[in-house]
């Protein structure tokens, strides 16, 4: 298999991933409470568009419909007999819409959380989780996905358990971690804690980040964490739109594409090479994003007072690493809407 995402690292200074699929999928009838993975089969004509979404408004990687893909989590829907075919099915789709684009963008087969406790917090060993993510490994790499991409991850073991089904399935693998508990993971990793265990990775991932988490500009602080800790690797930022709130029955993000537009321009500046969105992120953003990427300078590292100037405050008053103990407390407050 070809690693088209490496010959794109090779050629570009930055590059731009998709957006959310729940928000997204929300939208085009996906009931709360149901399994997003049998939409690969049931409504494969929504994934696609899914998929062309993002295709369509710029993105050179896309994630599969696979996020809960694995045994542990379709298992909570009677599928977990499934796990191969769904996200073969997936990745199928995805590789369809990539090779019909014209250009050449990168089919990222989504792996998240098990969704367990590892041991010895909780019943899940190590060993279990390599089983459970090998299994979606190896339907991704059927279908035809490029490359893994493990995300919102919070604790150690299981990312390495990831990494180690990548090297298992024979696939080159990305991953990320949500840090949004003050800076940390649920499981108190912190942006060079997680720069340390990637380092030390015998099997290491093609670029590392953050997604997801509290908001843009909490993650960009965890952004200039892992900058400042020297690693060589691509950085990956995919923030949320802004904020959720609650509205009309249903939760909304408050993040406008202007919002988005200057949260990617400051990703990268930030020392990111992978830009995208997650929770909220919709096509109109990532048009948005797009354009600022490729007509906005670079600029110099922003500090981060002028990344709550541009994108409202951060959660907390510290990155969790003890660096900032001395920063005053920011109190959140509306993003700045552009």
């Amino acid at each position: 298999m070809t690693n088209a995402l490496s010959r794109l690292l090779e050629t570009r200074d930055w590059l731009m991933a998709d957006g959310a699929t729940g928000t997204n999928l929300f939208n085009m009838g996906l009931s709360s409470g149901d399994a997003p993975e049998l939409w690969n089969v049931d409504e494969p004509e929504k994934i696609k568009a899914l998929y062309r979404g993002a295709v369509d408004a710029g993105s050179d990687i896309f994630l599969t419909n696979t996020f809960g893909g694995n045994a542990s989590r379709l298992k909570l829907h009677s599928a977990q007999k499934r796990v191969r075919e769904l996200n073969r099915v997936a990745a199928e789709l995805g590789r369809d819409v990539a090779d019909a684009s014209g250009r050449t963008v990168v089919v990222a087969g989504s792996v998240g959380p098990t969704g367990e406790i590892m041991q010895p917090m909780g019943p899940l060993s190590y060993a279990q989780a390599v089983e459970m993510f090998h299994e979606q490994a190896e339907g991704l790499k059927e279908g035809g996905a490029d490359v893994l991409w493990v995300e919102t991850i919070s604790a150690p073991d299981e990312y390495k358990a990831a990494g180690e089904a990548a090297r298992l399935a024979g696939m080159p693998w990305c991953g990320t971690m949500s840090f949004d508990t003050a800076g940390r993971t649920m499981m108190g990793i912190t942006s060079s804690g997680m720069a340390e265990l990637v380092a030390k990775l015998p099997y290491p991932p093609l670029a590392f980040g953050a997604n997801c988490g509290v908001g843009a500009s909490d993650l960009l602080r965890t952004v200039l964490g892992f900058a400042a800790a020297g690693s060589e690797v691509p950085i990956i930022a995919k923030g949320n739109a802004g904020i959720p709130k609650y509205h009309d029955g249903h939760i909304h993000y408050d993040g406008t594409p202007a919002l988005m537009a200057d949260y990617a321009v400051l990703a990268r500046d930030c020392g990111a090479t992978i830009i995208g969105g997650c929770c909220g992120t919709t096509p109109e953003h990532l048009r948005a994003m797009r354009e600022a990427l490729e007509t906005r300078p670079r600029g110099p590292r922003p500090s981060l007072e002028e990344i709550t100037a541009r994108l409202g405050g951060f959660s907390s008053s510290s990155d969790g690493t003890g660096d900032d103990e001395n920063a005053p407390a920011r109190i959140r407050r509306r993003p700045k809407r552009g």
